[in-house]
């Protein structure tokens, strides 16, 4: 990572992308399909203008319903399965993109600003108490 931009990239390395070097957000996502999808307690995202994701090779495309009903669009590479971007319908006239965290190369200066769908997230999981969580999430 340089100053203005990071990288990141798929497990096998076909799909590597630049994105700038702060996230708009960066979210945490409890709900079911994106526990399935990542094949964990949750889903890390972090927001970028649509428009600064410079993106190298073929990402395959599965068209998934949100809890709210819109079309979410999870983008993985082909090869190795990765997850790699989280798109929705709403997405392009907000002008952002959805970067699944941990395909990027350096992790550690990320701090989610809230945590969503807090009522499908694991009974194990603990969040504290000075993170914003919601409930629900209407859309993004």
């Amino acid at each position: 990572m340089n100053n203005s931009t990071r990288q990141g990239g798929c497990l096998c390395g076909q799909v590597r992308y630049t994105v700038p070097a702060k996230p708009i957000e960066t979210v945490v996502c409890h709900c079911r399909n994106c526990q399935k999808q990542a094949g964990s307690a949750f889903s890390v995202v972090a927001f970028f203008q649509r428009d600064t994701l410079q993106l190298t090779g073929e990402l395959q495309t599965f068209e998934d319903r949100g809890t709210s009903g819109q079309k979410v669009f999870r983008r993985f590479c082909g090869n190795c399965g990765s997850p790699v971007i989280t798109d929705t319908e709403d997405a392009p006239a907000m002008g952002l993109i959805f970067v699944k965290a941990g395909t990027l190369d350096e992790v550690d200066d990320l701090q989610p600003s809230l945590h969503c769908w807090v009522s499908s997230k694991q009974c194990w999981l603990t969040l504290a108490d000075d993170q914003v969580q919601l409930q629900q999430q209407e859309s993004l």
